[in-house]
């Protein structure tokens, strides 16, 4: 089988592509980028990688063996880098969030299509070990027809706003963290038709001299009338994860129910036929699979579970998702839930798409 070839931009965040690239069957490692000559010489270091970088994005377009780019640089870049490597010939793989605005949606979307490559968003809360057997659990029917669900991504986040590049235009609570929420909500209601919610700025957001909404709550009402709530709380104390955890996924059905979560690699479910408690499972042995870093604040394993699935969705000739499509009306069913903490009022995602001129 020939390996997929990646080249990895942003050696930030991009340090945990690096380790699932080394650690898969299905890829190596290509060209290193990142404007940061230092943190290069460190990644090529830590990696024990012979140094194969560079500080020019063409310059890593340009090589005719890379077949993939992972973008992996402050979200605000995104659709520039996105556009930039479908132009020169390449397969994407983009870290959530896929933009930061539906801005360039259509652009991107004719690129992709003229391109002829694919673009695969990198949503990693999808692929933590807890979620993934949730997802089989209800494709496999176990929660019966699902009702209703709940999600949440709750965490004391204020250190992330010691960054520079979160002080500058398009930061936001919701596009940087709530999403994980906003995508598992969508994953199991794809057709997500109206929003509404309330929001509000902190003092301790606005100590920093930011007016964006650091606490949020929605409800997302699907087209067949099930609806999911969602929330996110960025900016204040938490109970921790060992009481709450940061992010969590419950599914609520006609036969069973369950709820998944991170970090913990815990999932309780509670299926036919119904105890008065719920059974956990536990895989903690696959701790140092998941976080191969420091104090846990990187979780390579979700990006080397994701990557390979992108590799043999790719290798059967099918399209892996969440594709740019399935990002792109994510990334509408979030410009709604903007649209109703300034309005206070439901907001529909079809009319977010028409009014840019998006079909989907």
């Amino acid at each position: 089988m020939k390996k997929l070839k990646l080249g990895v931009l942003g050696l930030g965040e991009g340090r945990s592509i690096i380790s699932a690239v080394q650690q898969s069957a299905y890829w190596e490692l290509g060209m290193l980028c990142d404007l940061n000559e230092d943190l290069c010489r460190q990644r090529c270091q830590e990696f024990a990688i012979e140094p194969c970088y560079t500080t020019d994005y063409k310059e890593m377009l340009a090589d005719p063996e890379i077949d993939v780019i992972g973008v992996y640089t402050p979200d605000q870049l995104h659709a520039l880098h996105i556009r930039m490597a479908l132009e020169a010939g390449k397969h994407v793989i983009c870290t959530k969030p896929l933009m930061i605005s539906l801005d360039e949606a259509k652009e991107l979307l004719e690129v992709e299509k003229k391109s002829g490559k694919l673009v695969f968003v990198g949503q990693s809360s999808r692929y933590f070990e807890p979620m993934r057997h949730q997802r089989e659990d209800f494709e496999a029917g176990r929660h019966g027809e699902l009702v209703t669900l709940e999600t949440h991504y709750m965490s004391d986040s204020r250190w992330f706003l010691e960054r520079d590049w979160s002080h500058s235009s398009g930061f936001s609570w919701m596009y940087n963290f709530m999403i994980h929420a906003v995508d598992l909500a969508a994953w199991y209601l794809p057709e997500i038709e109206e929003v509404y919610g309330m929001g509000m700025v902190s003092a301790n957001t606005r100590e920093r001299e930011l007016e964006v909404p650091d606490t949020m709550k929605f409800l997302m009402k699907n087209k067949d009338g099930r609806f999911a709530s969602v929330t996110g709380a960025y900016a204040t104390p938490t109970l921790g994860s060992a009481i709450e955890q940061s992010i969590s996924c419950t599914l609520r059905g006609t036969k069973g129910i369950s709820r998944a979560g991170y970090p913990k690699l815990q999932y309780y479910t509670n299926f036919e036929p119904i105890q008065k408690t719920a059974s956990l499972h536990s895989y903690e042995e696959k701790h140092d699979y998941y976080f191969r870093f420091e104090a846990e604040n990187h979780h390579a394993g979700e990006y080397q579970n994701y990557i390979e699935e992108f590799a043999q969705e790719l290798i059967a000739g099918r399209t892996p998702k969440p594709d740019l499509r399935e990002g792109i009306h994510t990334l509408a069913v979030m410009e709604a839930m903007e649209e109703s903490l300034k309005k206070g009022m439901p907001v529909r995602v079809e009319e977010i798409l028409a009014r840019r001129g998006i079909v989907l």
